[in-house]
Parts: structure tokens; C-alpha cells; sequence
């Protein structure tokens, strides 16, 4: 069971460079269903998202449009990041921009205590950088440019040439901090997850680390560097801070202590600023590292990375429109693993929202209700003498909230749905082993119906609980449909551990209709793929 602590999360902060594709859904979708959760369970849940509005990449997109940076920012958020939410459900606590004076005035105050304590200073510097990353590359990820950019030095992420630029910039003396990393590392194994993305963050502050260019002076698109107002503060030292800034780093001490520290939700290609630049920065200001970074893989399209510059980037109002927002949230938390690449595809889609959603929970659902209100007169029987049936269902049900629970717990949320869809995949198996439609044409085995009935419409109730984190839209409306409205209160009032605690529904509660869940999809609307 939780104990109230606190649980905040975040995803990170997206570049309002262009508008957002499912490769940023999905992250938005995982915290969410993290939140959620965490939420159901009692725990002092907080989910920032947001963007990051500053640095050349932004500056330079807008003066390509004909406008001013600032300008550029206001008119993608309003009409492209903060929609999106709305598109997918996103139940955000917060949505932090880096514009905000509340972010701004408190970087300069992380800022310049870094430099008051001697862990910045002034210096020379000339490497290639990567617009796309907003980031001096390291030699692993600079390869030789193909095609048209035969002969030049390309970033390995975007496919797209560097250029060197030499500036007097303001360091962070990151190489400091290479000993102290590595021992967080291995005092903590779960700072960072998967093991995976742990061992490639491990082997890269092996190697040493070096200090870190953290102004600019070619440009004025950023916050001002308190003590040299030439410089503006580097963009990742910027945008990192935006999960302390949100939480009252600098100016609400009370609300800092409450929230901090956070569990943060990376795609895996962000991952080496979360996982070394960020804790070495929280280190060197006294402030407590993050509680775990978890570095997501890539959704990939024709094999490549979810990308709009190469084309493969599909808009989730694409799906949305199409399958609804619960059917998008489903599909990319249970169609790939967690941590992982995964590849999407129309058809995978199609099929597992026609078998998964539609026929197996949706028909599921609208089978107990029809028949509680054709046998019973919409009103939930009492159960009579539970048999060895009847007890597998609830051992199901049991089991999967235990283990559905442990999975969240290590971010597995793939394991989570695969572990609550065994309810699903019991109680069809239940209803076609006992045949309600035949118990009901004899009179003698009524309680046995009304057994029978019952197991089933609280194995609903179970997993309207346990499956709303996923599908908030789908589950609500079973909640209504088992009486919620009358006896239950709302899915917000259950806490989500005690899922599996058998009887929670009440006997002698009325049932509403249900219109499908999930409606029939015509395949037509389907694009090829």
C-alpha cells in the first residue's frame, strides 16, 4: 500500500522548433500513465511537462519564418504542444516554459551561485556543434558526411554538418565531478535505467569528463548571464533546470522540499545530459541528485528514428482521429517494451485495437453489462457459493494488482498491461466456460447465475480501476455503467494497490448502459502502410 510519499515526475521539455510527433507523445503518454498510477495509489503525485524556448536552433527557425523567436515560441505552444496534451490525455500537474520569468530569474540564481562557489570560469573554446542537439559533439557521435554532405563532419544523430565555431565562452568545471558520478553510479544502480542506457553512461564518464561550455555570445537569444550580460546561458544548462525552477527552486523552499527530488522520463538520444551534465550541476549547487533517470528507446518508422526532418515524423492526431486516444495510449505502452526501440506500424495497430480493445476488453465489458441487466434487471446479484472457478478469478485478479504494482514500481509499464491483461484473458475464459445464457434458462441454477454475474462485474470493476491509468476515457465510462455515479464515487476516490481486494463492488448496485468502447474501426480509414 502507498504511503503518501511523493511522486514527481517529469517528462523532458520539448524544442518548439516544430510541432510535436508520436515520438514525443509517447514519452508524454508514459509519465502520464507513471502519474496516474501513483495518483490512484495515494502517492503525492506531480507531473511536469513543458518546452524549451531558447538557443540558436529556436533562433534560428524563427527568423526563417519571419518573426521573432519569443513570437515563434507563444504561437507553437498555443497552437501545437499544449493541444497535444488535450489530444492524448495528458493529466499534467504543471507545464513550464523557459520563458517564464519563474524559470528565468531562478537560473540566474543556480547560475551565479556556481559562480560565487569557483565552479565557473571564463575560457577559449573551438569544437564542432551540432544545431540539432544544441551541443559541442563529442568525437563518438561526429561521423563523415554521404550524398551531399560528402567531405564535412556530420552529427551521427541528425545527419546534418557541424560547424566549429570558436567563442570566449563561461566553463563548468564538469571533470570535477567524474569520481563522484561514477560513485552514484555504483552506490545507486537504479540512477539510472535501463541497465542498459546505466552501462553506456558508466563507460562514457570512464573515459573522463571534460568541462563544459556553458554560455554563448553569437547570439542574444537566451537568459542573460548575471555577472557578463554579453553571454546568454548555454541551452541544456538552461532547459535542465526547468525540473527544479518548476518545483520552487530559488523562491518557494517549502514547495522545493516537498516535490524534489524527481524521476525523469528521456528518450534515450537526451540521455548523457540527464544522467551526467544534470547530477554533476545539482552536485556542485549542494541540491540532491534526481531520485532515477530512465532513458526510453526510439519509436521507429521504416527502421529509421521518428524524425520530421527525415520525413518519418506522423502527427497523434493521425491515430487519434482514427482510433480515439485511449486506443493510442494502449497501443504504445503495451506494443513495446519499455526502454526499448520499437517500430510502429498501421497494421500492428489495426489488429491489436480490433483483438485486444475492441473484442477482447471492450465486448468483455458490454457482455456483463447486457447481461446483468437482461437476467437481473440491471441490478448486480449477490454472489452465492463461490467455486474453484470462481476462486481462480479472483486469484487472477489478485495477482495481477501485485504484479501490475511491482512493474510500475521499475517503470516496466509493458510488463504492467501484460499482467493486468490476464484478468482480461480469465474473465472470457470465465464467462465462455460458465454459460451465464444457459444457467439462466434453468431456475434451479440461479445462484449459481447470480454467482457467476457477480464474479464477472467485479472483475470489471477491478480492471476499470487497474487498466484507467492506460485507457482514462474507456474505464471511466465502465465505472458509470457498474453504478459509480450512485454507490462508487469516482476512480479517483480507489486506491489502485487494493485492485485486487475481492467484494468491492456492492451487491444490489445498479448498472447503467454501455455503448461499445471501442467501436468498429473502418479499415479504410486505416493508412497503408
Amino acid at each position: 500500500m502507498s504511503d503518501g510519499s511523493s511522486f514527481y515526475i517529469t517528462t523532458p521539455i520539448f524544442y518548439v522548433n516544430d510541432v510535436p510527433h508520436i515520438g514525443h507523445a509517447y514519452t508524454e503518454v508514459a509519465a502520464d500513465v507513471l502519474a496516474r498510477w501513483h495518483r490512484q495509489a495515494g502517492d503525492d503525485t506531480w507531473l511536469l511537462t513543458g518546452t524549451d524556448e531558447h538557443g540558436q536552433k529556436i533562433l534560428r527557425t524563427a527568423t526563417a519564418n519571419g518573426t521573432t523567436p519569443k513570437e515563434w515560441a507563444d504561437r507553437l505552444v498555443s497552437t501545437e504542444w499544449l493541444p497535444l496534451l488535450k489530444t492524448i490525455d495528458i493529466a499534467n500537474d504543471d507545464f513550464i516554459r523557459t520563458t517564464e520569468e519563474r524559470h528565468e530569474k531562478n537560473v540566474q540564481k543556480f547560475l551565479q551561485k556556481l559562480y560565487d562557489d569557483g565552479f565557473i570560469y571564463a575560457g577559449e573554446y573551438e569544437a564542432l556543434y551540432c544545431v540539432g542537439c544544441e551541443e559541442f559533439k563529442p568525437q563518438s557521435e561526429i561521423v563523415d558526411g554521404t550524398g551531399e554532405y560528402e567531405g564535412q563532419k556530420v552529427c551521427a544523430i541528425h545527419s546534418k554538418p557541424l560547424e566549429l565555431l570558436q567563442e570566449k565562452n563561461y566553463f563548468f568545471r564538469m571533470s570535477q565531478f567524474a569520481e563522484k558520478l561514477l560513485a552514484l553510479y555504483e552506490e545507486n544502480p537504479d540512477f539510472v535505467q535501463p541497465e542498459s542506457a546505466r552501462n553506456e553512461v558508466v563507460s562514457f564518464v570512464r573515459q573522463g569528463l571534460s568541462d563544459l561550455s556553458i554560455s554563448r555570445s553569437s547570439f542574444d537569444w537566451g537568459i542573460k548571464v548575471p555577472w557578463d550580460e554579453s553571454h546568454v546561458v548555454y541551452v541544456w544548462f538552461d532547459a535542465l533546470l526547468n525540473y527544479v525552477t518548476a518545483v520552487g527552486y530559488g523562491q518557494d523552499e517549502a514547495g522545493f522540499e516537498r516535490r524534489w527530488p524527481a524521476t525523469h522520463i528521456v528518450g534515450k538520444d537526451i540521455l548523457r545530459f540527464h544522467a551526467v551534465i544534470w547530477p554533476a550541476m545539482l552536485m556542485a549547487a549542494g541540491v540532491d541528485v534526481p531520485h532515477r533517470v530512465f532513458g526510453h528507446g526510439w519509436l521507429l518508422v521504416g527502421g529509421e528514428k521518428m524524425s520530421k526532418s527525415k520525413l518519418t515524423g506522423i502527427a497523434p492526431t493521425q491515430i487519434t482521429d482514427t482510433f480515439g486516444s485511449d486506443a493510442f495510449r494502449y497501443y504504445f505502452m503495451r506494443a513495446i517494451s519499455f526502454g526499448q526501440d520499437g517500430s510502429f506500424s498501421w497494421e500492428d495497430l489495426a489488429a491489436r485495437y480490433q483483438a485486444e480493445l475492441a473484442n477482447g476488453f471492450g465486448n468483455l465489458a458490454s457482455r456483463v453489462i447486457a447481461m446483468v441487466t437482461r437476467y437481473f434487471e440491471g441490478v448486480v446479484p449477490p454472489p452465492a457459493t463461490y467455486l474453484e472457478a470462481d476462486f481462480a478469478v479472483q486469484q487472477t485478479i489478485a495477482s495481477a494488482t501485485v504484479d501490475a504494482d511491482a512493474a510500475i514500481e521499475k517503470l516496466a509499464i509493458h510488463e504492467a498491461l501484460t499482467a493486468i491483461w490476464t484478468v482480461v484473458d480469465e474473465l472470457n475464459g470465465y464467462i465462455t466456460a460458465q454459460e451465464p445464457w444457459t444457467l439462466a434458462k434453468d431456475e434451479t441454477q440461479r445462484d449459481r447465475l447470480s454467482t457467476v454475474l457477480y464474479t464477472a462485474s467485479e472483475g470489471l470493476r477491478a480492471l476499470a480501476v487497474l487498466l484507467s491509468p492506460v485507457i482514462p476515457q474507456a474505464t471511466l465510462k465502465l465505472w458509470i455503467a457498474l453504478g459509480a455515479e450512485d454507490e462508487l464515487g469516482g476512480l479517483d476516490d480507489q486506491l489502485i494497490r487494493s485492485a485486487g481486494d475481492w467484494g468491492q463492488l456492492p451487491a444490489g448496485t445498479t448498472v447503467n448502459g454501455l455503448e461499445a468502447l471501442f467501436p468498429r474501426i473502418d479499415t479504410d480509414a486505416v493508412p497503408a502502410a
